[in-house]
């Protein structure tokens, strides 16, 4: 019985290493240098193990990258090519866009899912939609981030920046010394309120009711612990048999409360012929359940529920967590580099002095220079988006450097934006935090296709107008009335959590705040 065993078990795992190192030659057939993987976890043992961060995880294979344009990872059992040349990033993501149209699909979903099914949305949204589906949600949606929208959003979002900032002065009163804030709660808070006014039309204010449903919610939906990210890694190992074994991805309850929300708000709004400038009313719109005389010209989409709940579901999920992780980082770098948190103060001054007791512009937070510089140097040292990645969808060839480089319909490539905003190629000295890097006689000297933090191409993220407008304006008004000093648990020098996908400190996102009167 005891040889049976072993000889099964010996079976067992000679099938596993067979299927876990399929890929290994992938690179060595192709003639592309690479990094040497380890069993099933390729190059990402160490962020499964918690051992390192992912974002210092890619900086390293970038780098190892040396010299070569195209250096090959494995991104578990996937081959991933990854692109180390601004010239080829610009191939790829503009002149040959035809070609590298879609994301990976991630998420497992396909034309024949049944559209009622809700336990899979981020593949029914924008980010995952594919080919003419995306074209098509991303036209629909575009019109929702124009100039125009973004200056009609800013007064919801003023509204919640002012009562964010409100909420901190009974804390403060005969407090000279000041006080300790966590900033991801701060700023979770914040991105949570500002998301619910202007995406699904609710007043809510999560300073007050701390723990409304709305904000719990969403913090149990974007927070990663151990076990949530050993089921994405299973999920995505196992895609294929998601159909068969159901595995929720995200808190269930969490899940079905924004279904339910946005389907509820859908039949209330569509009973009462209730019209807000909003997300939800704009697909709604699109999918015609609204007569208006735009839709009588434009051509009815054929959406299921879950789409629509899909595209609210993950401008939720975007704008709560990265949006405040920029804000996150803004607060750490002002509080790290006091001459840069001095002089953008000044500029603070200037226009407050200027609105001469009138309410916070549009116009006024996109004319500030130097908050935009320092806003931008952030996102170059901390960009929300660690990897960019690409699924060819038909064969191409490049030659570089004399070697023909050959992608094949359903290769992967992936653009590793943290790698080049760290190079010190293109930015000298990166680990200095120097917003001068973009002011009006720097930025020109920045190398096109080095500098992506929201993407790059007609794949672009579509919220980054919205990201950057909430935290200029909350940073504005806490910068007006605080000044940021370290806390006692302030990460400094900065060493990034080995917990997975998301960019946080060791220690937190930890700020004091001292009144500046």
């Amino acid at each position: 019985m005891l040889l049976e065993f072993v000889a099964l078990l010996g079976i067992a795992f000679a099938l596993f290493y067979r299927w876990a190192t399929a890929n290994n030659e992938f690179f060595k057939e192709k003639g592309i240098p690479f990094a040497k993987p380890k069993l099933y976890f390729g190059n990402m043992a160490q962020m499964f193990l918690r051992q390192k961060a992912m974002f210092d995880i890619v900086c390293d294979l970038y780098n190892k990258g040396g010299s070569n344009k195209v250096y090959g990872i494995f991104e578990q059992r996937q081959p991933l090519m990854m692109i180390r040349d601004p010239d080829l990033l610009r191939q790829i993501t503009i002149k040959d866009f035809d070609h590298f149209i879609n994301h990976r699909n991630l998420f497992g979903t396909g034309t024949d899912d049944d559209p009622h099914d809700m336990s899979n949305l981020f593949g029914s949204s924008l980010f995952s939609m594919r080919d003419a589906r995306w074209k098509d949600m991303r036209s629909t949606l575009s019109p929702a981030f124009t100039g125009l929208k973004m200056r009609q959003m800013f007064q919801l979002m003023n509204q919640v920046a002012k009562e964010a900032v409100d909420c901190l002065k009974p804390d403060q009163q005969g407090s000279v010394q000041g006080t300790e804030l966590d900033m991801k709660d701060y700023c979770t808070r914040f991105t949570n309120d500002v998301i619910a006014s202007t995406a699904f039309g609710l007043q809510v204010n999560s300073f007050k009711e701390r723990d409304n449903d709305f904000y719990s919610m969403g913090k149990k939906l974007t927070t990663f612990g151990f076990l949530q990210n050993i089921k994405f890694m299973l999920f995505f190992a196992l895609k294929s048999l998601h159909k068969y074994i159901k595995v929720d991805l995200f808190d269930k309850k969490s899940t079905e409360y924004f279904v339910r929300l946005v389907l509820d708000a859908m039949k209330y709004r569509q009973e009462h012929n209730i019209i807000r400038p909003d997300m939800i009313n704009m697909l709604m719109e699109a999918r015609g359940l609204f007569q208006t005389e735009k839709t009588k010209t434009t051509v009815i989409r054929e959406w299921s529920d879950r789409d629509i709940v899909a595209q609210c579901f993950v401008f939720f999920f975007a704008g709560f967590e990265t949006s405040a992780v920029l804000m996150c980082f803004t607060a750490q770098e002002l509080m790290e580099n006091e001459d840069v948190q001095q002089k953008l103060y000044e500029e603070v001054q200037q226009v407050d002095i200027d609105l001469d007791g009138k309410e916070l512009s549009y116009e006024a937070i996109m004319g500030m220079k130097y908050l935009d510089q320092v806003v931008s140097e952030v996102l170059r040292k901390w960009p929300p988006a660690i990897a960019i990645d690409r699924e060819c969808n038909k064969d191409i060839t490049y030659e570089l450097d004399g070697q023909t480089i050959e992608i094949k319909k359903g290769d992967y490539i992936w653009l590793p934006t943290c790698g080049f905003h760290r190079d010190p190629k293109y930015f000298e000295n990166p680990n200095k935090f120097d917003p001068e890097r973009f002011s009006e006689e720097n930025k020109a000297n920045i190398q096109p296709f080095t500098y992506y933090p929201f993407g790059l191409g007609q794949r672009n993220c579509i919220g980054s107008r919205f990201a950057l407008l909430e935290a200029k304006a909350v940073i504005y008004y806490l910068l007006k009335d605080y000044r940021f000093a370290p806390a006692k648990k302030s990460c400094i020098p900065m060493e990034l959590a080995s917990n997975g996908f998301q960019l946080t400190p060791k220690s937190g996102f930890w700020v004091k705040l001292v009144p500046r009167n």
